[in-house]
């Protein structure tokens, strides 16, 4: 019967304290919100805080997600582009595009 090192219990000890962070890293969902037809779609998306949102431009036409309230800006997004973002604090996110500021959106962090 063969009895674990103390350099084995200690490295599983460390493998064991990272393990959780790895998951609670990991549990936080990604969500695509993809710009066609001068439009976003979903043009409402609701998530938890922490989440991260993913704009992808899939319209022939260069588009931004820009934030009414300046919390965030994807910049110009041309077609085949995409970019991503963290949403940290809970709220209502409302944003448009600022070439074509008829396009609206909101994201609603819980």
């Amino acid at each position: 019967m063969s009895h674990p090192t103390r350099r084995e219990v200690l490295g599983l000890g460390a493998a064991l304290a990272v393990a959780p962070l790895a998951a609670r890293a990991a549990s936080h969902a990604v969500h695509e919100i993809v710009i066609e037809n001068f439009a976003f779609t979903p043009a409402e998306l609701t998530m938890q805080a922490g989440d991260r949102v993913r704009f992808v431009n899939a319209d022939g036409a260069p588009h931004t997600a820009t934030a009414g309230n300046g919390s965030f800006d994807t910049g110009r997004l041309n077609r085949g582009q995409a970019a991503e973002l963290r949403i940290s604090e809970p709220g209502t996110y409302d944003y448009f595009c600022a070439i074509h500021p008829r396009m609206k959106g909101s994201i609603i962090a819980t």
